[in-house]
């Protein structure tokens, strides 16, 4: 989702953009031909072109290829630029484009660095991308992101990922590689978060894997549940400099503040967000310090406000009560005075209803789905000023995104 538009990308329908406005409209769509009929495993949109009235998306596949295209919004028309051809090195995990660059992660943990022609028009092929560089790495593992920024005469590439400890769970690392525009790699950092949750070695005397279950017809006790919830890998993981946020399935998320200078990089330590009833199965952080996660079986979002982190005593006297958070559901249409209701709910239980006549649900027999029924989310949502989205499915696997307006 970016700058009003939704982007869906699949193997049946191709390549779709909705408005995430009123009208709830689908405003271009691009089938998938040749190479590309396999099925998309990853999308970006370069969000250097916020309000440009145009947007380029780049589309990862199976099979390892990768295509551009360009969005008109003015034509409500979509254009292939260019077509990758399949590779060996693997499913395409992740990608990023900022222009004239695209970056791409596969699951073999190949990252190849692209440049394009900056000087063809936006609506014309801008021919093949040259490679600038190819990393190959052997420790970064899903799930990941990747996001480029772009400097005086050079792009630097981040890459956020999970890292499994020993005896203390999963925490964080970031790598950024700085690379001129010549292709020349200038610097490569690499900087992980030691998280709340650190055991020592001499924590246990037992192996690792005996901590992740009771005892034999036992009762488990409260440290053995505290480990087999640190012990569990995040279900999710969004990058949004300086905001790292991470889920888990322990129904709680953890920020981190991430500090990228001219002479360092480093990760601050974890801090714990509280408030899910149930395990959380995706979050993104979107700009300025704000970030939507959901439930697993999608019945409880929530919005949160992170700006600045937690170094002020003010920010830690609301993290300590939990008061960073507000929870979006659905407005009950039983409800005999909505606007009583809805006054109710946001000053007695922290939560924001949304009125059910201009919520919405993107999909092509939208008519036929209940949404109630979507019980499971794939962990993907989005948001902006006055739209959270949500992907649901039913346990059958038929998906569809949700809208809920909240203006």
């Amino acid at each position: 989702m970016h700058d009003g538009v939704i982007y869906m990308a699949s193997q049946a329908d191709g390549l779709r953009a909705w408005s995430a406005k009123s009208d709830r409209k689908m405003l271009a769509q691009q089938h998938f031909h040749g190479e590309h009929t396999s099925p998309p495993t990853s999308l970006a949109i370069d969000a250097t072109s916020t309000g440009a009235g145009f947007s380029r998306a780049v589309v990862g596949f199976e099979n390892g290829a990768f295509a551009m295209y360009f969005l008109d919004l003015a034509a409500s028309t979509f254009t292939h630029t260019y077509s990758h051809e399949p590779s060996i090195n693997g499913v395409v995990t992740s990608a990023a484009i900022a222009w004239p660059y695209v970056v791409t992660m596969t699951a073999t943990q190949l990252l190849s660095l692209y440049k394009c022609n900056s000087s063809a028009t936006p609506s014309t092929s801008p021919g093949p991308p040259r490679l600038v560089h190819s990393l190959k790495s052997h420790t970064v593992w899903p799930p990941l992101t990747t996001s480029l920024r772009l400097n005086s005469g050079s792009v630097v590439v981040s890459i956020a990922y999970a890292i499994p400890t020993y005896l203390s769970g999963w925490t964080v690392g970031v790598q950024e590689v700085k690379i001129s525009e010549t292709g020349d790699l200038l610097e490569s950092r690499i900087s992980s978060a030691i998280d709340q949750h650190y055991r020592p070695l001499a924590f246990a005397s037992r192996p690792m894997t005996t901590h992740l279950t009771p005892a034999s017809g036992g009762l488990a006790t409260s440290t053995t549940l505290e480990l087999r919830h640190i012990h569990s890998k995040p279900t999710s993981l969004s990058y949004t400099h300086p905001y790292l946020l991470v889920a888990h399935p322990d129904n709680t998320l953890t920020l981190y503040l991430v500090s990228s200078t001219a002479d360092s990089l480093s990760i601050s330590a974890g801090s714990r967000l509280w408030g899910h009833t149930s395990s959380v199965s995706g979050a993104h952080v979107g700009g300025r310090g704000k970030a939507v996660s959901v439930s697993k079986r999608g019945d409880e979002l929530r919005v949160w406000e992170l700006e600045g982190g937690f170094g002020s005593l003010s920010a830690r006297k609301r993290l300590a009560v939990g008061d960073l958070s507000v929870r979006i559901q659905p407005e009950s249409k039983k409800a005999d005075n909505p606007d009583t209701a809805q006054a109710g709910l946001d000053l007695i239980n922290n939560e924001k209803s949304v009125d059910p006549d201009t919520s919405n649900i993107l999909s092509q027999d939208d008519a036929e789905i209940d949404a109630d029924e979507l019980t499971l989310t794939r962990g993907w949502i989005g948001f902006d000023e006055e739209n959270v989205v949500l992907l649901k499915e039913q346990s059958q696997g038929r998906q569809a995104l949700v809208v809920y307006d909240f203006t």
